[in-house]
Order: C-alpha cells, then structure tokens, then sequence
C-alpha cells in the first residue's frame, strides 16, 4: 500500500514545535497532547517522535517504543484524574477504522460516561 501521507506529518510538525499544541506530558521518545476535535470529555493523544505509519508497523519495528507509548498513556491517564473512573486508548489502523494522520498515535479517552462503540453493538440493539 502506498502512504498516503508521504511527506511530513501533522504529528511531526508538532513534535518540532511547527505547529501549537496544548501538550500535556513529553518524555525523550513520546509526546502527549489534547486533541483539537475532542470526542470526550478529555482526549489527548500520544505519539512517538520517530515515524511509524501505524501501530503494526511500531510493534513489528519497535517493540520497545510501543510499550513506552502504552506507559505514557497510562501516566497521562494518572495525570488527567481518569485511573479511578477508567479510561480507554483506541489506536486507529488504516483508513477504514478511522486513521487520518498516518504517524501511529494512542487517543486516550476518559472523564465521562463513554458509550459501546463499533458496529457489532449497534446492529444487537435494533
């Protein structure tokens, strides 16, 4: 498949400071910050400073980062009061689940009541 998104990402010119973002937490290989169309009462999203296009590719490349990139969401969850309630992190593959900036990314999602989602609930409650 070829990337749809070649050149730098949206995600990488946040890293570098290009473009503003309310960050919430940074570590030397991940950086954390709310997303500007939130779909919670917090969303924020956690990425790695190095490229990779999903969270596939970060697995098989680099198992290691993944899992900083799990302990940061873990740490901003602690840091936005959202442990105690719960939590969830969704990582988008491919555009058919939704992925729109192709630089791999964790949304964490929390501080409210979030509902069932995907297609399988929908379908058993008609």
């Amino acid at each position: 498949m070829t990337d749809p998104d070649p050149a730098e990402t949206l995600f990488e010119k946040i890293i570098a400071r290009e473009i503003p973002a309310d960050i919430v937490h940074e570590t030397a290989t991940t950086l954390a910050f709310r997303d500007i169309s939130p779909q919670a009462a917090v969303h924020v999203l956690i990425v790695p400073k190095t490229r990779y296009r999903n969270v596939g590719e970060l697995a098989s490349a680099d198992p290691a980062l993944l899992a900083e990139l799990l302990t940061t969401a873990h740490h901003v969850a602690e840091l936005e009061g959202l442990v105690d309630g719960g939590y969830r992190v969704v990582f988008n593959t491919g555009a058919d689940a939704g992925q729109t900036v192709f630089h791999v990314h964790a949304h964490v999602l929390g501080g409210e009541q979030l509902g069932h989602f995907g297609r399988y609930e929908t379908q058993q409650a008609q």
